[in-house]
């Protein structure tokens, strides 16, 4: 039997379909990994169907095969965010007060479950799909599975979990803002969100009615594609679907954001990680700096104009008849709906117009955009003591693409070394969906494959790592004040090409300035890692002028390490040329 801890929707299908697998046997397969993983994070759900039901379900997949029938997800356990209608569950939205009892399937899930699909159950969200963040339930926090420090990023926040932690193969999220993007890029997915209206979203709550989209988040582009040949298909009961259709999309010249634009909120990582996709891309296309600002005004509309309007009124009788209902900053949010007038509204969307004509025309320049999917993630307790303004942080890339219909494909590139996702999107004119799937391919190709972290089952201990550059190198004077702290070795580096070293006059034990210069060299180093406590103490013994700053490796990645203030190289001298300390003190003798 196949490995099902990881498991492909493609992989399942093929099996069940070709009776060397039985749906009843993955089912089964699934109910011990939910039972397992109930013991992480229980509160990835809202709902679930009963093992009974479920078994059941799984029994009449494979009477219809042993029948004759071909299905192209027979088997295939799958959840849905809990704002999407699935008959026999309830409906919430991440809110007790708004729960219903939906008559029927949304046309999404009723096309799933008649391809052989399984429904599992309903995941969080943050609470009426508003948010990017994932903390923002009552039914708990959903936590990034890698790192549960960490969030898991929104509105789909119980969906990306579901398939990061191998519960399912693929799960419906939403995406108004980026909600079908950003917990894929924290959590090593890929985050299919169609162009407006080729997924039916009849029984979907509404955030933003006429720009809301169901995704999907799968671990390759192969499930992706799999999900959209059988959800894909204009609705008539749909009033904003669409016939279907597929428009070519070549990406010979890619647009990206100026440098001076790019926003990466002091995480270095995520802007290394950015580069090197560039790098990856620039082999095969050509990259073309272009001006954000009029997206990013876009962007802005969405909660800074009246569209928080249309969020209200999605909501509109419980958030006058019963408020307190609502989560608080959820409500924060969508208040100021109530006041927005119809002169507000159309002259928002006059402006919109004006900066839709824009992008299409943008369309004539490039044939693609590339943008990081977001510029950095943020610890669980820190979306708490700053809740909108780090959420905002989150949205600086994703928030135009649907107001100016587009599709958007989120891919992984880079693991943090605290083992969360950095991913980047690719964007296209609407109806390329299929050829961004194409260009994953093509971009996933062409570099070596990013090996996943460990899930984090546990809570992981928060680590960092620190290049020394003398003293505390092995063996050397000060090297306890890393063994005394358990800091683990990690290896022997060179910094970039841009360091000169110092030897600090008068200073017992001896030892050495670092001075970021341009003109400099490679210098070498060893890298340990800390606990986040233990190197707090240890920055806490640091003395003057030396101190812990960041440090760029040969390989562009950076670490803390040892920096200096100004003042050191007054009467230092210059030893850069002796290529280490090790050499300098070797000389000394």
């Amino acid at each position: 039997m196949m490995d099902l801890n990881r498991r492909k929707a493609g992989e399942i299908a093929a099996a069940v379909n070709a009776g060397t697998l039985s749906a009843l046997a993955v089912a089964e397969e699934t109910l011990k990994r939910l039972e397992a993983y109930d013991a992480v994070q229980p509160q990835i759900w809202i709902s679930r169907a009963s093992p009974e039901a479920f078994l059941a379900a799984a029994r009449t997949v494979d009477a219809r095969v042993a029948a004759g029938e071909n299905l192209p997800l027979a088997g295939v356990p799958f959840a849905v965010k809990d704002n999407i209608d699935a008959a026999g569950l309830e409906t919430t939205a991440a809110c007790p007060a708004f729960a219903y009892a939906p008559e029927a399937d949304a046309t999404v899930v009723a096309r799933l479950r008649a391809a052989g699909a399984i429904l599992v159950g309903k995941t969080n969200l943050d609470q009426f799909a508003t948010g990017l963040v994932g903390t923002r339930s009552p039914y708990g926090i959903p936590r990034n599975a890698y790192n549960q420090a960490y969030v898991s990023g929104g509105s789909s926040s119980g969906s990306s979990i579901a398939v990061a932690a191998g519960l399912v193969p693929f799960a419906l999220g939403t995406d108004t803002a980026g909600s079908g993007r950003v917990p894929a890029a924290f959590n090593h997915l890929v985050g299919f969100k169609p162009t407006k209206g080729r997924w039916s979203t009849k029984g979907l709550v509404p955030a933003c009615r006429t720009i809301d989209c169901i995704t999907v988040f799968t671990d390759d582009t192969a499930d992706a594609r799999l999900v959209d040949t059988v959800i894909a298909g204009f609705d008539v009961a749909d009033p904003y679907s669409k016939p279907l259709a597929d428009r070519p999309l070549a990406p010979r010249v890619i647009g990206v954001p100026r440098r001076d634009q790019r926003q990466f909120f002091g995480d270095a990582q995520s802007e290394y990680f950015y580069d090197q996709a560039l790098a990856t891309l620039a082999q095969s296309a050509t990259i073309v700096e272009i001006d954000y600002a009029p997206l990013q005004e876009a962007a802005l509309l969405l909660y800074g104009g009246p569209w928080v309007a249309e969020r209200t009124a999605a909501i509109e009788s419980l958030l006058r008849n019963d408020p307190e209902a609502i989560d608080p900053v959820v409500r924060e949010v969508v208040e100021p709906g109530l006041e927005i007038g119809a002169v507000e509204l159309f002259n928002g969307i006059y402006r919109m117009a004006a900066l839709k004509r824009h992008a299409d025309l943008l369309w004539n320049e490039v044939d693609m955009l590339v943008f990081p999917t977001t510029g950095t993630t943020y610890r669980v307790r820190e979306l708490a003591a700053a809740p909108v303004a780090l959420n905002s942080n989150l949205g600086a890339y994703t928030n135009f693409v649907n107001l100016l219909d587009m599709a958007a494909l989120a891919v992984p590139v880079g693991v943090r070394e605290n083992g969360t996702g950095f991913g980047i999107t690719l964007i296209g004119p609407a109806d390329t969906d299929r050829a961004l799937l194409d260009a994953a391919d093509a971009f996933a190709s062409a570099r070596a494959p990013v090996p996943l972290p460990p899930l984090d089952l546990e809570g992981r201990m928060e680590t960092v790592k620190l290049a020394v550059v003398g003293a505390h190198l092995k063996d050397m004077p000060l090297h306890w004040q890393l063994t005394s702290r358990n800091a683990t070795f990690i290896g022997a580096f060179e910094t970039a090409p841009s360091y000169r070293l110092y030897a600090l006059a008068n200073s017992t034990p001896p030892k050495p300035a670092l001075v970021f210069e341009e003109g400099g060299t490679s210098l070498p180093v060893e890298v340990y890692e800390l606990g986040a406590a233990e190197f707090g103490s240890f920055v806490a013994e640091v003395p003057a002028p030396l101190a812990i700053g960041t440090v760029t490796l040969a390989d562009g990645t950076s670490v803390k390490g040892f920096v200096s203030e100004p003042r050191a190289t007054i009467g230092a001298s210059d030893i850069t040329a002796l290529g280490g300390w090790r050499n300098y003190i070797a000389s000394l003798a």
